[in-house]
């Protein structure tokens, strides 16, 4: 895979590339560490969070993120996300996926080992479209990054909007929750992006193209009880989100599912769209009730905020330096 550029942000590099059907994107990031990031009291983690400083994120041996794309763009117009405007969803190939990882892990060659090496289906596309992933991390993800970080930990994870027009969906998450608790013996994620318990705000913000709140909860019904983690029910945090902990609860089961809060990410298209968090990145205000909630209704809750590095450097979800934005953090673009 050639790459075609390089964007080195204050926490990592964003990258893109000649993949078998087109230019993609993908990324590596370095992590701040639970302690800097996240409240999450089932953890034991209990301060609030008032803002994320923009510090130096933990080294590549404590904590490694890559994030490739399973499209080339992506078809589900979600409001919130710039991905959209780099063209329709087509399927990256299993040899694309192979080579984003192969391709990041190789720009690093001074490391040869991390604790913790997570991979995120969730830069360009929704994942749910592509059989490929399923195929990738069974047969080839583990393998590929032996000869960079031989044996390290490997813990890949999927994120969906559930595309209600996918005929396929329902087998790919239960394929999905076989490579979670099987193969990866519970060292695997899968996540629902949820964003509201309100049928008619998820309809707008996912432009009618998620399942309802309801065929979501009769798939988690069927879904087997995870191993390790907890299936995830995520909620980026906008000003008038309905989320209620209540209803939640009457259709998905804490034992099974626990919930994550985030800000939503300053996209151009939450900017066009006027959907945002306010305050979400320096108060930790905008979170209270809703965590509160979510907690008082059975849930384990973590609520994540990354730093203004994070997101002015758009290593954050969403993002695409396909899209045509630019960084507003410090940062240095090497062309190949």
């Amino acid at each position: 895979m050639k790459i075609l550029k390089e964007i080195k942000v204050p926490t990592g590099e964003i990258y893109t590339a000649k993949g078998d059907k087109g230019v993609l994107e993908f990324l590596t990031v370095a992590d701040y560490g639970k302690d800097a990031n996240i409240k999450a009291d089932f953890l034991g983690i209990t301060r609030e969070l008032n803002g994320v400083p923009n510090g130096k994120p933990m080294p590549l041996t404590e904590k490694w993120v890559i994030t490739i794309s399973t499209q080339y763009g992506c078809s589900m117009n979600c409001k919130f996300c710039d991905v959209p405007k780099v063209g329709p969803g087509r399927n990256v190939t299993l040899n694309d996926l192979r080579h984003e990882i192969t391709t990041a892990l190789g720009m690093h060659l001074e490391v040869n080992h991390t604790k913790r090496l997570n991979v995120h289906y969730a830069r360009m596309g929704e994942p749910t479209w592509n059989e490929a992933v399923i195929e990738h991390a069974r047969f080839f993800l583990r393998v590929d990054i032996v000869p960079y970080i031989g044996n390290s930990l490997v813990h890949p994870v999927v994120s969906t909007m559930l595309p209600k027009h996918n005929c396929n969906l329902y087998d790919f998450i239960h394929k999905w929750v076989r490579v979670k608790n099987t193969d990866y013996n519970g060292n695997a994620g899968l996540q629902f992006s949820i964003n509201s318990t309100d049928d008619a705000q998820r309809e707008y913000l996912f432009s009618g193209n998620a399942l309802p709140l309801r065929d979501i909860a009769e798939l988690a019904d069927t879904l087997e009880t995870p191993h390790g983690r907890k299936y995830t029910l995520n909620f980026a945090l906008a000003d008038d989100s309905i989320i209620d902990g209540k209803v939640l609860a009457s259709m998905f089961d804490p034992r099974k599912f626990m919930c994550k809060i985030t800000p939503l990410h300053r996209t151009n298209s939450c900017e066009a769209n006027h959907i945002q968090t306010s305050g979400g990145y320096d108060s930790f205000v905008p979170y209270k009730k809703v965590e509160e909630d979510l907690k008082a209704n059975g849930f384990d809750v973590i609520v994540f905020v990354p730093s203004y590095y994070e997101d002015n450097g758009l290593i954050t979800c969403g993002n695409a330096i396909l899209s045509g934005k630019k960084p507003t953090s410090s940062y240095k673009e090497v062309v190949f």
